[in-house]
């Protein structure tokens, strides 16, 4: 998409002080489809007084994370390419089995052909042998509407059978805004083209960066007779000088499958109606299926300051295995995808895939103009390619100008019960595991869970940033309670956080939250000093998650950390024994009447700094404890110290099965110095967990109890 074809990509402009740079190529949604909804309870609105009742899709602002995907992952460069020109490659698969896609300039599928503004190639085979040819290319295509300082670009295209409709909008030659689009047809296979010559069909830069709803070969997977098509107001993507606003909105539109060249007879998105869509032919009514209006990059040490909006344009594929509409969106660095049941939503956030600022290598880039082509998607819907480009124009430091395919892999979250034993096992090694980061410099992090510390991986990716984190994710549910993590490269620049880490969980909602009782051993210094190759363990109370995650305040004057191992795992142990744990939720539950609390710090400790406490002068039990997750028929031995006042009477020690009932205690007798106590106890059949517990009886007297150190360990 360069400026008569030679022109740069990438535009800059003055933002918070600094000179900002972006590649200028199209933005890429890419949308992952869930169950196409059928259209009779859809209400067709033609009056405005019928406001709509609500709004679908992600809230402005707003990255509700998807439920629906447990695992997402996506190669870090293209595994396919092909001796082909341009860039965006809208594309669709006709009947007759061919695809076919647009690019904008270059050549096409023919090399030795003529350079083109837009061209259309027919191409065959799978992605392991593409071949094709441009069948056209520039005027006998479409017109341009808006005068000189605009082109042509393809932004869509659906085929209806053996039918082509091709969206193409007049993009300035800056990249910065988007007047006017209209739509092309062509029923021989892209070799001709035709359109209404006296107007484009969407102007005055609303609705016009439009792409369609892909349903498979031929639209088969339809579920009704309209044509789905998605659209964007001022520009295809983040306007870089502002001449328009950025798009934060998605819209859509549909149409009867044989009016789709007839404005008259689209009818636009307006919200719902007792869960149902409704639909206006007045385009002023429409309202956006997706909002996002979150910045990425906001600062970089020497790109400027960015803040790249998520929304641009891309594609929505559905996905008949899944049920699901995948819609595939970019920024200048990082890839944004999201996934709906239903064409209108609920939009859900699923990856963001961050492959750090420019310049980029030939191990690792993203790209724009993302779409998934139906074809070369899997029977089973989880595995599929998605097409995106790289300018040579542009200070990326690597091109793919090309047609060019990568892999993306999901996994379905299943609702299974979490059911791995308490172990010890690295979870990592679970074949379904997929590592996570905010970004890798190298593109793979292989080194997170390959066995040998020595090989590292860090997130330097120039952006100025206040979060880093390494992690992995699953697509069901697996307890866990331990995560140790082996530090990689230190130097002045980062591989270092500022301060402690600490390890969060992925909530019912795929909202990541703190673990509760995190204890780090050793001690994390927050500096360099943390040193390489240096294995810290967090332990913590034991959670079910799909997703767990080391984060924090990354160090160094660029401000980015480093790993050389990470390990998750469950195992039988108690959580913060010994009342260290700084974490705004504790591991211990009381239950009782009398004060307790933790002394830090005053030299009442058996160890460590801290130890729990309980006094009262009043009646009635009082007690800590805690579950500890263990395997059925297996014997444990649980301790714990203590020491009291003198005057203390009623003190137990005890471990209680899973419905309460103690199945073992021990008298605490009073001392005035730490004593150790014992109980050994028998998982009955069918438990996964056992609970010590210590405390005492009131008996209206002043007494106190300070309990430290619960140790459980195998017995026999």
């Amino acid at each position: 998409m360069t400026v008569g074809g030679a022109g740069p990509r990438t535009m800059r402009r003055a933002a918070v002080g600094s000179t900002r740079f972006r590649l200028a190529a199209a933005t890429v949604l890419a949308l992952l489809v869930t169950g196409a909804a059928s259209a009779h309870a859809d209400t067709d609105r033609t009056d405005t007084d019928r406001g709509h009742t609500g709004r679908a899709g992600v809230s402005a602002g707003s990255t509700a994370d998807s439920r629906f995907v447990g695992t997402a992952q996506i190669e870090p460069k293209e595994s396919v390419s092909t001796d082909s020109d341009g860039d965006l490659w809208a594309n669709c698969w006709a009947d007759n089995d061919h695809l076919y896609a647009a690019n904008g300039d270059g050549k096409g599928f023919s090399t030795d052909g003529e350079f083109a503004d837009i061209a259309v190639s027919e191409i065959s085979g799978g992605p392991s042998d593409l071949s094709g040819r441009t069948v056209s290319r520039g005027d006998k295509i479409s017109s341009i509407w808006s005068g000189a300082g605009y082109n042509r670009k393809p932004t869509g295209m659906v085929c209806i059978g053996d039918t082509l409709y091709l969206a193409v909008q007049d993009l300035a030659l800056d990249f910065n805004d988007v007047p006017a689009a209209t739509i092309v047809k062509s029923t021989d296979g892209g070799r001709s083209w035709s359109w209404h010559t006296s107007a484009p069909m969407f102007d005055d830069h609303v609705f016009t960066t439009i792409w369609f709803a892909d349903f498979g070969r031929g639209g088969a997977d339809a579920p009704d007779d309209f044509v789905y098509a998605y659209g964007l107001d001022g520009n295809w993507r983040d306007s870089f000088d502002d001449t328009v606003e950025d798009p934060t909105d998605v819209f859509l539109a549909r149409v009867p499958k044989d009016k789709v060249q007839d404005r008259k007879a689209w009818r636009f998105y307006t919200g719902t109606e007792d869960g149902s869509p409704t639909w206006s032919k007045r385009i002023a009514e429409r309202q956006p299926v997706l909002s996002d209006d979150r910045r990425v990059y906001r600062h970089t040490y020497s790109n400027g300051d960015p803040g790249f909006s998520v929304i641009g344009q891309g594609g929505v594929l559905y996905d008949p295995a899944l049920d699901r509409y995948l819609y595939t969106s970019w920024t200048e660095w990082t890839y944004e995808f999201y996934e709906s049941p239903t064409p209108w939503g609920p939009w859900k956030h699923f990856l963001s895939k961050d492959f750090g600022a420019y310049p980029w290598t030939t191990d690792q880039y993203g790209g724009y103009g993302t779409t998934i082509p139906s074809k070369f998607l899997s029977a089973d819907g989880r595995s599929m390619y998605v097409q995106s480009n790289v300018c040579p124009c542009a200070p990326a430091g690597t091109s793919v100008y090309h047609f060019s395919l990568r892999k993306l892999q999901l996994e379905p979250s299943r609702d299974d019960a979490a059911d791995n034993p308490p172990d010890g096992s690295d979870l990592a090694a679970d074949e379904a595991t997929v590592p996570i980061s905010k970004s890798t410099r190298t593109g793979t992090l292989d080194a997170l869970s390959d066995g040998d510390p020595a090989t590292v991986v860090d997130d330097f990716d120039d952006e100025v940033k206040s979060e880093s984190w390494w992690g992995y994710t699953w697509p069901q549910a697996l307890s866990v309670n331990r995560v140790r993590y082996t530090t990689g490269t230190v130097s002045e620049r980062g591989g270092w956080f500022n301060a402690k880490p600490r390890v969060e969980v992925k909530d019912e909602d795929g909202a990541w939250q703190p673990v509760a009782g995190a204890t780090i051993t050793p001690d994390y210094p927050g500096d360099p000093s943390a040193g390489e190759a240096t294995s810290y363990t967090i332990d913590f109370a034991p959670v079910p998650t799909d997703g767990v995650r080391l984060i924090g305040f990354p160090g160094g004057t660029r401000t980015f950390s480093s790993a050389g191992e990470l390990a998750a795992s469950y195992r039988t142990q108690p959580a913060d024994p010994g009342f260290e744990s700084r974490s705004a939720t504790s591991a211990w539950t009381y239950q009782g009447t009398a004060g307790h609390g933790v002394d830090r710090g005053l030299g009442f400790e058996h160890s460590g700094d801290s130890n729990g406490w309980i006094r009262t002068s009043g009646t009635g039990f009082s007690s800590y404890s805690q579950p500890v997750p263990v395997q059925p028929g297996k014997s444990y031995t649980f301790s714990v110290w203590t020491q009291s006042s003198s005057g203390l009477t009623g003190a137990e020690f005890g471990v209680r099965g899973a419905d309460g009932t103690a199945l073992k205690t021990v008298d605490v007798p009073a001392s005035a110095g730490y004593t150790q106590h014992t109980v050994t106890v028998t998982a009955r059949d069918g438990a996964d967990t056992l609970t010590p517990f210590i405390g005492f009886d009131g008996n209206g007297t002043d007494q106190y109890l300070q309990i430290d150190d619960l140790e459980v360990q195998p017995a026999g």
